[in-house]
């Protein structure tokens, strides 16, 4: 996992499926306050027969291995994962603004316990809009809206 490792962001594509799925379950896995809800099977059922068809999906890529990715709809970031061994190298600080590029208004969710991804959403100009109570997402956990106007 070098910092030196080129990293290449392009659409995913359905072949991407099942290296999109293991992503996002390395990253939920590191995770401790997350709850275990989905196996991989239905991770993977997720990814390929729900994300992939219906959302703009973009890859970061190193090598051969696929090491995150960001799922828009809309003005909605519906999903932004790293391999949790290739975070802080800037992947997900290029992920965001290649997906969302020529968005005038971007808007996630994001868990309040994932202080990371606080920390990083804040860092590029995004505002908490409403705090939740976890009644809304399938986790029960608290949330943040998050709002980036430009």
């Amino acid at each position: 996992m070098s910092d030196r490792t080129k990293i290449t962001l392009r659409p995913a594509t359905d072949s991407d499926a099942a290296a999109i799925a293991k992503v996002l379950r390395a990253s939920l896995n590191a995770l401790d306050w997350m709850p275990a809800l989905h196996t991989p099977e239905e991770d993977l059922f997720f990814i390929r027969d729900i994300l992939l068809p219906n959302q703009q999906v973009t890859v970061a890529v190193a090598g051969e291995h696929i090491v995150g990715f960001i799922a828009v709809n809309g003005e909605w970031v519906e999903q932004l994962y790293l391999d949790p061994a290739w975070t802080g190298q800037g992947i997900g600080s290029r992920l965001l603004p290649h997906a969302t590029a020529g968005m005038p208004v971007v808007r996630l969710h994001c868990f309040q316990a994932n202080t990371g991804a606080r920390r990083f959403y804040e860092r590029h100009g995004f505002r908490a809009e409403a705090f939740g109570d976890g009644s809304t997402n399938e986790e029960g956990l608290p949330d943040i809206l998050y709002v980036l106007e430009r």
